[in-house]
């Protein structure tokens, strides 16, 4: 194994470090930085053999401490044999990153990772130890700032690398690394307190200074390796890439140099097993500089390419690519594969991907990259690749074309408007070359067809110098008019979409559209490439959480997930609370319908939650942490969760003033569900406000359960009228508590009887008046006339109570009870003579469409009559119209109870759910 004096701190004057310039307190720094500017010779330190380098057997040559490591040709040992570099798929390169070494004991997992690695070659590129390339970072804004607490930090980054080695070596590698990490700590020190003196250091120096965090991570991994009698050697990246540096502060890898250079460092250190320094590299003129951060990745992709690796594994401490960010959408998901395209556009908009620049090394062989989690090795991670052409159709079809969504905050808007721009050449170019003079970042662009305005996106803190650039650049186009305004909209996000397949999938758009519009989601700007890879939108700050949750929802990338407030959970509100439990595990299992009920009020508690109430013990929760009922409090809670998008209030009472609160929930972007008559029979003025908002947003009212309970007539008449059917007559038995009572008043029983039979069985209302007043069938009248097109208020509609007059003044339901039986023999008589007229009693109500009226009575039917076949409580509605004329359409059964009440209400929640994107 060959080592020799690796490029470090040994470029740069010992002596001069140890010796500073004497510091005068009138003098001028920058006097200070030409003093050591003119000093350049300096004898070259040996250090231990610890990392392989070009740099070795020289020794001494000439340096300039701000700008230069080293400008001697490179000599070649002509008399040594060169080793031939192999290259392909026998070699796998894998990148490890700070928090990956960030202890002794992960190095000593890294090593045992590299170790069991089946491949028959392997370079492993290493980032500085977690915390360690910031700390270097430190030591130079302190020591430029004259701020003597660098030597505090270089003492900390000492002891770290210190008691690392010290845990993880013994012997002679313990003592050659600690003598060589003393070594670069006292050539920092004398650098830094010439830096302190110049009070400033050029960007190649601070590059330099920073670097040897991971110079000593991969001393102490490939020693670690050493250690375990494996054949490894070190590799000083700075020797072999190299890069050009640009004006835009990166830097482009010199591919045909750095690939002369491998051949050369391997020929003379040639290993199966490579530890490389990941980050830092040299330029052609062999000045040390670095990938800028996340630069690590950048080395992995390179040696990747130059090796034509058969993979890349980059390691980190996530088990992949998550669809969106975990932390904005806690049911995003681990993608498993990615192409190239969609990693580089999922970078480009923030997501924890990959430096969208390392991307580009593989692709051009077609290199596939990994990433894994180096504390979840059983997780498989992410393949970043070219796509391969899937032999199942159906599976490729099946699979969502869009991968992932990513989002930036803190954006603002620029729009410049104008018709002076329409048709004028160069104005683009003119608005961007203002913007590029500030330095501004342009992060997206949208121009309208008709040119008369460009908007684009930059951030926030840039926003107020480009306005006053553009400003002044059209100060005589806005004072003669041809531009209207340069417009700034603050608080925005972009919102991105990503995915390949997206360019030959029609709809996707519309979907995307569609699933922000449901969601209640105002988008202010819109861009799309050609390549049709990414769609991006502009939101307001504030609804970005909001808009990624219901785009990841909607391409069944997470569950269908609706926030739910319960208001009313007695009977039909328990009941539904109790469905839901019962059901919620088989909706996300085979629907990815994820139902969270957030809150339940009643008039006097409430209970709250901001992750979603545990059904299995709602009653339980209620009693130990409910809180004083505040409806406007309720509300804002269940509503101003931001991770949930959509929001739905059901309303299980028969309360007037909740319902009277639909009109502004509707407003706010929150859907409501209800069996609750009041507000589709109340005042028609506010119905047909209701309605109207309805019709033109995105949110749902639904309200099947306020007719039929359990029964699909409201959906039955909906779906006569919108097929282009005519409504004639619609006639029913609306009440399951009245249908009781009906068929069982036969024979010789008094109708007194059978209504305390009813109350004991829990068919009626704690005062049986509320049914016998015929004022709930009344309101069923009204709901389905209002759906028929009539404009009717309750008060047209005529009402046969069977209240007998003298009781309707009753004080309690209890005298109620007691003097019914005087008043038996009216309806006695009824009976008697329906019967004898082979006819039956029922009470019905009446929608006469063609009369545009509605009635409510007692009425008698033929025994063969649908609606004398009844029994028990059940419901029967008869629809007559142009299509079915001669032979009604009929709906019957069960319209009464709180558990067929409860599905009911259950039916409609799972249709707002088909609704905003679940499976059907």
């Amino acid at each position: 194994m060959a080592f020799a004096s690796p490029i470090s701190s040994s470029y740069y004057l010992h002596n001069l470090c140890s010796k500073p310039l004497p510091r005068d307190p009138n003098s001028n720094p920058r006097k200070n930085l030409t003093k050591l500017n003119k000093i350049r010779t300096f004898p070259l330190l040996h250090r231990p053999p610890i990392c392989s380098s070009q740099w070795e057997g020289r020794d001494s040559s000439t340096f300039n401490i701000f700008s230069s490591v080293a400008s001697a040709d490179i000599v070649l040992d002509e008399t040594v044999e060169k080793v031939q570099l192999p290259k392909g798929d026998t070699w796998s390169i894998h990148k490890f990153g700070g928090t990956c070494v960030g202890t002794s004991e992960r190095i000593r997992n890294v090593a045992d990772i590299i170790v069991k690695d089946g491949s028959e070659r392997k370079l492993v590129v290493v980032s500085a130890m977690s915390k360690v390339t910031d700390m270097m970072y430190a030591l130079i804004f302190k020591a430029q700032s004259r701020d003597d607490s660098y030597i505090t930090t270089l003492d900390a980054v000492l002891e770290k690398h210190k008691s690392t080695a010290l845990d993880l070596l013994d012997g002679d590698g313990l003592s050659s690394f600690l003598s060589q990490l003393h070594q670069d700590i006292g050539n920092l020190k004398a650098m830094l307190r010439a830096i302190c003196i110049a009070g400033h250091a050029t960007e190649s120096f601070s590059d330099f200074v920073v670097g040897h965090g991971e110079l000593w991570s991969a001393q102490l991994l490939s020693s670690v390796i050493q250690k375990n009698g494996l054949d490894c050697n070190c590799m000083d990246t700075r020797d072999v890439l190299v890069v050009n540096p640009t004006s835009s502060n990166q830097v482009d890898p010199d591919f045909l140099e750095s690939g002369k250079r491998l051949e050369k460092w391997y020929s003379e250190n040639p290993s199966n097993m490579i530890v490389a320094t990941g980050f830092i590299v040299s330029t052609p003129q062999n000045i040390p500089t670095t990938l800028k951060r996340d630069g690590s990745d950048f080395s992995a992709a390179i040696m990747g390419a130059l090796f034509r690796a058969r993979q890349v594994t980059i390691w980190t401490d996530v088990d992949g690519v998550y669809s969106a960010d975990p932390r904005k959408v806690s049911e995003a998901v681990i993608l498993k594969t990615l192409s190239y395209q969609e990693a580089w556009e999922m970078s480009y908009f923030g997501a924890n991907v990959l430096h969208p620049r390392t991307i580009i090394p593989v692709m051009k062989y077609d290199i596939p990259i990994v990433i894994r989690n180096i504390f979840n090795l059983s997780a498989p991670g992410t393949m970043i690749c070219r796509p391969a052409g899937s032999e199942d159709e159906i599976d490729q079809r099946l699979e969502s074309p869009v991968k992932g969504f990513a989002t930036i905050d803190n954006l603002a808007l620029v729009n410049v408007e104008g018709t002076g721009m329409v048709g004028v050449p160069g104005t683009a170019s003119a608005i961007f070359n203002a913007v590029k003079d500030v330095g501004a970042n342009v992060i997206m662009i949208s121009q309208a067809s008709s040119e008369h305005s460009v908007c684009f996106a930059v951030p926030e803190n840039e926003v107020k110098a480009v306005s006053s650039a553009l400003e002044s650049r059209f100060r005589q186009a806005l004072d003669a008019g041809r531009l209207s305004q340069i417009a700034v909209i603050p608080n925005c996000s972009i919102l991105a979409t990503v995915g390949q397949k997206m360019a030959s999938t029609p709809g996707v758009s519309a979907s995307l559209f569609n699933a922000l519009a449901k969601a209640n989601i105002n988008i202010r700007a819109i861009a799309q490439g050609c390549s049709e890879y990414n769609i991006t939108v502009v939101v307001k700050r504030e609804d970005c959480i909001r808009a990624l949750r219901a785009v990841h929802s909607r391409f069944y990338l997470s569950r269908t997930t609706i926030a739910m407030g319960i208001i009313g959970p007695g009977l039909i509100g328990g009941a539904l609370l109790d469905q839901l439990r019962d059901q919620a595990a088989v909706l996300k299992e085979k629907f990815n319908i994820d139902l969270r009920v957030m809150g339940i009020t009643g008039s006097r508690t409430m209970l709250l939650s901001d992750v979603g109430i545990d059904l299995s013990k709602w009653r339980d929760l209620q009693v130990e942490k409910g809180e004083t009922a505040d409806m406007q409090k309720f509300v804002q809670r269940v509503h101003g969760n931001h991770f949930i998008p959509n929001t739905v209030i059901v309303d299980c009472t028969a309360d007037s003033y909740v319902a009277s609160h639909y009109h502004d929930w509707l407003r706010q972007g929150i859907h409501v569900i209800t069996p609750n008559k009041k507000a589709n029979s109340g005042p028609l003025e506010q119905y047909l406000k209701l309605r109207a908002l309805q019709r033109q947003s995105y949110t749902h009212y639904f309200y099947e359960a306020t007719v039929g309970a359990g029964l699909p007539i409201i959906k039955t008449l909906q779906g006569l009228l919108e097929t282009g059917d005519k409504i004639l007559r619609i006639e029913g038995i609306f009440s399951g508590t009245l249908s009781y009572i009906f068929n069982n008043f036969v024979g010789t029983r008094a109708f007194s009887d059978v209504v305390v039979e009813a109350k004991e069985a829990g068919y009626t209302e704690p005062d049986p008046r509320d049914d016998l007043s015929g004022t709930d069938v009344a309101r069923k009248v009204i709901i389905l006339a209002r759906e028929s097109g009539l404009k009717l208020e309750l008060s047209d509609i005529p009402v046969q109570s069977l209240v007998p007059e003298p009781l309707k003044a009753s004080a309690s339901a209890e005298e109620f009870m007691q003097q019914l039986p005087k008043f038996d023999q009216d309806l006695a008589k009824q009976r008697q003579d329906a019967e004898a007229a082979g006819d039956v009693l029922r009470y019905v109500g009446v929608v006469d469409v063609v009369n545009q009226k509605g009635i409510v009575e007692l009425r008698r039917y033929k025994k063969e009559h649908p609606f004398a076949q009844l029994s028990g409580s059940d419901n029967i509605i008869a629809f007559m119209t142009q299509r079915y004329e001669k032979q009604p359409l009929i709906v019957r059964g069960p319209g009464a109870g709180a558990e067929v009440t409860a599905g009911g209400v259950f039916s409609d929640i799972l249709r707002l759910a088909s609704y905003l994107g679940a499976p059907s």
